[in-house]
Parts: structure tokens; C-alpha cells; sequence
């Protein structure tokens, strides 16, 4: 099958790339500037931005296409900007008669408390859904690995702070999952015809509030560290003590951090009808994403 990645360069994008070609696929990976992007070997580049409607020009023969892209990196109104992309986006692929669409989007639940990210996140999911081709969506919650924003955040908070506050969202419950168990769903839609236009969650196989996370990290790092709770501490509030202790920048931090108020916790595990895989326990994923940094 002859299948485009968005986002190639992102952190899910990077992994997915040379899993879809380890899985026999011919790959073409667009990217803004193909001169930063070494690609795996018989891997097609195209240039391309999804915010400049110009610049897209899908060629002939996908069959399918990965929506991988986000605008939280470039601050501001990330929300409009994603709005705008995925319209660019269904606009080129229609005109290339592209038939399948697979999304990675977020897990929340929709109301009107959702934060602005994942509200994107499910905004992104209806304009995708508007085109033509046939939309595979899976939502996650956050995702494992070593680039991952999410866990860079979790990892450097455990490795720099000895003593941490404990604001509310602490006790939220999240399922996160191992990067690889997601490549492996991403992937493994193609295989399964019956998955176009449908949505399915995706977790691993344990429900962790955020303070489980950051403990069971810093026991894995061999750091013993001391959580003080406090009762006024808000998400806002709390990005700007993300922002001073952890090198996230600020335009993905932020938008992160106001989404902790919201439980990810996947509600249809449908998905293992379809694709039924050993999940990658919370512990193991963790010891990997640092296996992966050290192998740097």
C-alpha cells in the first residue's frame, strides 16, 4: 500500500515512518523542509505545509494518509492554526483522491470543560471527518516514549525536583500508553478494512493518576521523592512551575497542563476486537523511553 505520513519528523512520526516500511508499505514522508530530514532507507520525501495551502500537492496512488501534525509548538492560537491545517489537508486529499485517512487524536470526554487542547484535538477529528476518504481515529491519552512532550515533562520533574507540590490535578487518572503499542495500532488499521470510518481509544493496560506516574518514574530512576499536597495550586498555576523547572518550552507545556484537569481514561476497548495485542505495562515503557535517551 502506498501511504503518506504528515508529521513525519514529530515524535510519533518518527517512529511510524520505518515501522510502516518495516511492514512492507511504500511510504512517502512530507515534511516542511526535506533538507532537515535524513528519512530510512526507501522512504519518498515531499515538501509541504499544511498551513499553506500552495505548497500541498498530493501525488496520485495514496492510498492512505497519516494526520500526525499539531501546532502547539508555535504558540499563539495553536487552535485556529490546527482548525486551518486540517482543512488544507482534507482539501489536498480529496483532489488526490485519497480513499483512508487515519487520525491520532486525544482522549477526553467532549463537553464544555474540555480544555483548549483537547478540544483541538477533537475539532481537528470532525474536519477530518468532513472529507471525502473514509477516517480511522484513535485517541490516546499520554503517549510514552523517549520525545514524547508529555513524558519529557514527567521525567525532568522527577529528575530535578526532590520535593514536589501536590496540586489537584495530581489525582486525575490518565491511561497512558507505551509508544510502541501505538505504532503498533497505527499500523496495524491498514491491515483491517474494517476500521475506516471508525474511532477507538487506545490505553495501556493500566489506569494511573499523575502522582502514580511521577512516583513510579522516580522509582525507576532509583530518586526518592517527597509529594507535599496543597489545596490552591490550579493547572494555570501550575505551568508556570512547569515552565521553571522542566525545558519544555511554554507553548507546549501550557496547553498540556491545563488539559491535566481532564480524565483520560479510555471507556471502549473495542479496538482489541480488531487488533488484540499484549499491552506494554506503564513500568516497562518507562525504562525503554530511557533505554532509547541513553542510546543517543
Amino acid at each position: 500500500m502506498r501511504v503518506l505520513v504528515t508529521g513525519a519528523t514529530g515524535f510519533v512520526g518518527s517512529y511510524l515512518v520505518p515501522a510502516l516500511r518495516d511492514a512492507g508499505h511504500d511510504v512517502v514522508a512530507m515534511t516542511r523542509d526535506a533538507g532537515t530530514y535524513d528519512p530510512p532507507a526507501g522512504v519518498e520525501v515531499v515538501e509541504g505545509d499544511l498551513l499553506e495551502a500552495d505548497s500541498l500537492s498530493f501525488s496520485d496512488g495514496i492510498d492512505a494518509a497519516y494526520y500526525l501534525v499539531h501546532s502547539l509548538e508555535t504558540g499563539g492560537s495553536f487552535a485556529d492554526r490546527d482548525h486551518r491545517a486540517a482543512e488544507n489537508f482534507v482539501d489536498a486529499a480529496d483532489a488526490a483522491g485519497i480513499d483512508r485517512v487515519v487520525y491520532l487524536g486525544g482522549l477526553g470526554e467532549a463537553g464544555d470543560d474540555l480544555s483548549e487542547h483537547l478540544r483541538s484535538r477533537q475539532e481537528v477529528e470532525a474536519v477530518l471527518a468532513s472529507g471525502e476518504a473514509d477516517l480511522t481515529t484513535l485517541r490516546a491519552a499520554i503517549i510514552v516514549g523517549e520525545g514524547s512532550a508529555s513524558f519529557r515533562m514527567v521525567r525532568q520533574l522527577v529528575a530535578r525536583l526532590p520535593v514536589m507540590i501536590a496540586p489537584r490535578w495530581l489525582h486525575t487518572e490518565c491511561q497512558p500508553i507505551a509508544i510502541g503499542d501505538v505504532i503498533t495500532y497505527l499500523v496495524g488499521v491498514l491491515d483491517h478494512p474494517e476500521t475506516a470510518g471508525e474511532t477507538y481509544e487506545i490505553g495501556g493496560p493500566e489506569i494511573l493518576t499523575y502522582r502514580d506516574m511521577l512516583e513510579r518514574t522516580a522509582a525507576i530512576l532509583g530518586k526518592r521523592r517527597y509529594i507535599v499536597p496543597v489545596p490552591v495550586l490550579t493547572p494555570r498555576l501550575s505551568s508556570y512551575w512547569v515552565e521553571f523547572v522542566t525545558d519544555v518550552p511554554r507553548a507546549i507545556s501550557r496547553p498540556l497542563i491545563l488539559g491535566l484537569k481532564n480524565p483520560v481514561v479510555v471507556t471502549d476497548d473495542s479496538i482489541g476486537d480488531v487488533i488484540d495485542i499484549e499491552k506494554t505495562p506503564f513500568d516497562d515503557a518507562v525504562a525503554r523511553a530511557f533505554a532509547d535517551k541513553s542510546g543517543e
